[in-house]
């Protein structure tokens, strides 16, 4: 049974007030729980330092990361029309995690902890301008999609490497850390870093929903309508590198938002694919703060990596999926 379409601005309005209770519920939640009557403590309270030094930067990042995420996933399935796609795809997540690892591997991060985010979006802005380059001036999908693939592939062989030739332990345990991806221990500076490029991206990537809704037609058929097919893949790329790369440089790599949110939430907007940006943002944050939540409540002596709860619930959503495209095929 397919679900019914509802309004977009309902859909959204609906998805806003179960960010906004996640959002209250994250900052109380934890291994040590901050109740509503304690967050008009003073700043010497330690109720008050956990709820404004620990959860609240914790909580706007997994906002605005899983928003990125969501976004990143419903646009690159939408101009690909390809229901498997998602930020990583282009290689810029590889890219940027390529970046951030140099900078364990050379020992720069010690001491200087912009060092980490600037290399992360050095190396976003890197996968972008392979990514033009080996694409071309075609606006073959095809093409397009390959080139990505190539450029994920050459970023997680400059990782291995990196891991295989690690000075030291100390390096491999960084690299490996950060790689699994989290939201925790994370401060106001690193989301004022982050912030700016997130922003951007993220208006880049949901000025497109006209674009991705022509496509629907095919390239032809969206030239037909005056769509520009080299201008919306600029603009894709580049808001895709400035928004994942700047989330990538402050959490590691966080997988699955960007496949399984525009897939729970498109049987609600018809299959639209304009229609799927702002909801699928919203959903990402929703799907993100629950998910982080959950890693907080886990009862286990060290906290599970966020990046790996998304892999435990994103592997079997992926296998799922595959088998249900195959029968569709069959």
């Amino acid at each position: 049974m397919k679900s019914a379409s509802i309004h977009p601005a309902a859909l959204c309005g609906g998805l806003f007030v179960f960010v906004v209770l996640l959002c209250f519920g994250s900052l109380c939640a934890g291994k040590v729980w901050v109740p509503l009557h304690q967050w008009l403590a003073t700043p010497g309270d330690p109720s008050w330092a956990i709820l404004v030094e620990l959860r609240l930067p914790r909580t706007i990042l997994a906002v605005m990361v899983g928003a990125v995420l969501g976004l990143g996933g419903a646009t690159m399935q939408g101009y690909t029309r390809n229901p498997l796609a998602d930020p990583g795809m282009l290689g810029v997540s590889s890219m940027a995690a390529l970046g951030a690892v140099t900078t364990f591997y050379m020992g720069s991060f010690g001491g200087q902890p912009w060092v980490l985010p600037v290399m992360a979006m050095a190396g976003s802005a890197l996968g972008v301008a392979l990514l033009l380059a080996l694409a071309g001036s075609t606006s073959s999908i095809v093409t397009f999609i390959l080139a990505g693939v190539v450029i994920q592939t050459v970023a997680g062989a400059g990782v291995a490497l990196a891991l295989n030739l690690a000075p030291n332990p100390w390096a491999v345990n960084e690299i490996i850390n950060w790689l699994m991806g989290s939201l925790a221990d994370r401060s106001l500076d690193d989301l004022k870093i982050a912030a700016p490029g997130m922003i951007l991206g993220l208006i880049l990537l949901a000025s497109q929903g006209r674009a991705l809704d022509a496509l629907t037609l095919g390239e032809t058929g969206a030239k037909g309508l005056g769509i520009n097919l080299g201008a919306t893949r600029l603009a894709l790329v580049v808001g895709a590198a400035l928004a994942i790369g700047s989330a990538v440089a402050v959490t590691g790599v966080i997988g699955f938002v960007g496949l399984i949110t525009p897939h729970l939430l498109r049987p609600f907007v018809k299959s639209k694919p304009g229609a799927l940006l702002i909801p699928s943002a919203i959903g990402g944050s929703a799907l993100t703060i629950a998910a982080d939540i959950l890693v907080r409540l886990t009862p286990a002596p060290n906290e599970v990596k966020l990046g790996v709860a998304m892999a435990a619930l994103g592997g079997p959503f992926f296998l799922a999926l595959l088998i249900s495209m195959r029968r569709k095929i069959v």
